[in-house]
């Protein structure tokens, strides 16, 4: 638990556990939650992907929740993101202005693409740290569309490290091999303001992504990840 107060329950959700049920899945975090709180009315407020960890709200309270879900529809909601791009940015700070069409297969999987028809999607990256063939990244949103730090990362050519859909299937066995079991991507921070207050969550970096880190810092010096250069420059 990282916050709560009457309009708000926050937590830093572990990696591998859904928002929700659903697609094949029986239970996520709100599920859980609602059986361990069954005297609560407890409503997700946004998501995270399963393979992604850090903060989730939900809310207590019916003003929290309709609140909260109109400030981030009007763009007043900051959402930061920490995530480990394949290869060497040639800029520490850039900006991803692309429009992403979401498209539902077969069995319910959802996939996005940068499409002149989708919707207009953007995303600042900004580095942190450097490491042998990636680069620590803070991502913070412009928009909030499904997959869009996935997506926008893959489409200049620097797709996140063990990203199964949007990535790159070589350096994910490489790392996977140096520990890395899953998606490298947590939300680390949100903050808004509602009712006259501030409020701002933070989640510090998982302690398995923090180990890989240091792993690729010493192992990862032979590793070498090509660009490729049909990809949009930025």
């Amino acid at each position: 638990m990282i916050f709560e107060d009457k309009h708000f329950l926050v937590i830093d959700k572990p990696s591998g556990v859904a928002s929700h049920g659903g697609s094949g899945v029986s239970h996520g975090a709100i599920e859980l939650l609602r059986a361990a709180r069954p005297q609560e009315h407890l409503e997700l407020v946004h998501r995270l992907d399963r393979d992604t960890s850090g903060v989730l709200v939900f809310a207590r309270t019916r003003a929290g929740l309709t609140g909260l879900q109109a400030a981030i529809r009007a763009g007043e909601v900051t959402k930061q993101y920490l995530c480990l791009m394949l290869g060497h940015p040639s800029k520490a700070k850039f900006d991803v202005n692309a429009p992403l069409l979401k498209s539902v297969l077969q069995g319910g999987e959802r996939m996005v693409r940068v499409a002149d028809s989708g919707k207009p999607s953007l995303t600042f990256f900004r580095e942190m740290e450097q490491y042998p063939s990636a680069r620590l990244m803070q991502a913070t949103l412009g928009t909030g569309r499904t997959h869009q730090i996935r997506v926008h990362a893959a489409h200049v050519g620097h797709p996140l490290a063990g990203d199964p859909k949007y990535g790159d299937r070589e350096m994910n066995k490489r790392y996977r091999e140096m520990g890395l079991e899953r998606l490298f991507l947590h939300a680390s921070h949100m903050s808004f303001d509602l009712d006259g207050r501030a409020y701002s969550f933070s989640a510090p970096l998982p302690d398995d992504l923090k180990s890989f880190l240091d792993v690729l810092a010493v192992k990862g010096k032979r590793l070498v990840y090509t660009r490729d250069k049909s990809r949009t420059d930025y």
